[in-house]
């Protein structure tokens, strides 16, 4: 009896495991055997967490230091507004005032709010507003054009600042957040990586030592922050690539270096001073190297002196190569444009030059640089 009990078991296991297999697997004993085809390596408790509350960490000490910035320019009209074939055609236009939005970031409990030049440029009513509601009216400390910056300053209490980072110690793959209020739609935490170092020649602005990134920055974000997995800042979101007005995972920030040293000026003095002595520079590449016969492939060639200025006064002549200014050795227009500018005017630089086969140290005294228009920075002057 027994024997045949097993037998009519097996039959029937045989057969229920041929054509409905899924008894089985359903069976409550088959499901506390132990899984032997696959193996999962767990994080020992709470490391798998750390991660991402670090960065939720940064997005929460971060983002109530950045605020919305609304402008508007209640005066712009319509030039041709007053002629009468203008009213003829058109109508009275009557007012025409701009409006837009950008980003700020609140760097001190004083007020003080660090955002783009091209956000507040030309705008008579400037308003804040932070991420508990409050509103403010702001003030324009200073602009810097060549940068790109300016600096606002809003009245209000228990006001949180961030903390500034150090752009110098960023490397290419660390982790970035940027913050915002992309179109509009409210303040907006994006991710991504740093991509590259020392963006330059891009002819965004004069003076150019972007921080590109992929974390997604779009039309509203220009002044917001980008900041670190610790949630300091390192650098002011500033510019975009893109083909369709959005974000194309190539975005532009000024490295909070750059900003702090331009706040600084502002707040204290109201403008940026900088170095001119009146060259136009080309880089010098093995092609041009080569067709002018230089004896050195190091340094910045001199296409042009301005006539009567420091450069020319001093002795420099076109055909020169610049190889160091001061104590800064130069091997770009763009080093040379920022060796340039960190000279203080009215004070003479020693700049070292290749002048066919000799060697020569020619004595420059700077002057201040002058301030490009609006016009003229659209030319995309490089002269030094």
């Amino acid at each position: 009896m027994f024997s045949q009990a097993v037998t009519v078991a097996v039959a029937v296991l045989f057969v229920v495991s041929t054509f409905k297999p899924q008894w089985i697997l359903n069976m409550t004993w088959r499901k506390s055997l132990p899984d032997a085809t696959v193996s999962v390596v767990s994080a020992p408790a709470g490391k798998g967490r750390v991660a991402g509350q670090g960065f939720s960490e940064a997005a929460r000490v971060a983002a109530p230091t950045v605020v919305s910035v609304f402008t508007n320019n209640s005066s712009a009209q319509n030039p041709h507004r007053n002629d009468p074939w203008f009213k003829y055609f058109y109508g009275e236009q009557g007012q025409q005032p701009q409006s837009g939005i950008g980003s700020g970031v609140i760097v001190s409990p004083e007020g003080y709010v660090l955002t783009n030049n091209h956000v507040v440029e030309r705008m008579d009513d400037i308003e804040v507003m932070l991420t508990d509601g409050r509103h403010a009216k702001a003030k324009v400390i200073g602009t810097d054009p060549d940068t790109d910056l300016a600096v606002l300053k809003i009245d209000l209490e228990r006001l949180p600042a961030i903390t500034l980072g150090n752009s110098e110690t960023l490397q290419v793959g660390d982790s970035v957040l940027a913050i915002g209020n992309p179109f509009g739609v409210g303040q907006t935490v994006t991710g991504g990586i740093v991509s590259a170092l020392g963006r330059n020649q891009l002819g965004i602005n004069t003076f150019e030592n972007f921080i590109q990134t992929d974390a997604a920055i779009n039309p509203g974000n220009s002044g917001g922050a980008l900041v670190d997995a610790s949630g300091n800042l390192i650098g002011i979101n500033s510019a975009i690539y893109s083909r369709s007005g959005g974000n194309m995972g190539i975005g532009f920030a000024i490295p909070v270096s750059t900003a702090r040293q331009v706040m600084d000026s502002l707040i204290r003095d109201g403008q940026v001073t900088r170095g001119w002595i009146g060259v136009e520079p080309r880089d010098l590449s093995p092609e041009i190297a080569e067709t002018f016969n230089l004896k050195t492939r190091d340094g910045v060639l001199i296409t042009g002196v301005l006539r009567n200025g420091p450069a020319a006064l001093g002795g420099l002549k076109p055909g020169d190569v610049v190889t160091t200014v001061g104590a800064v050795s130069v091997g770009s227009t763009a080093q040379l444009l920022n060796a340039v500018a960190a000279l203080k005017p009215g004070e003479p630089a020693q700049i070292r030059v290749q002048r066919g086969e000799e060697q020569l140290t020619v004595t420059v005294v700077t002057a201040r640089r002058p301030k490009a228009s609006a016009k003229a920075r659209e030319e995309d002057d490089d002269g030094q």
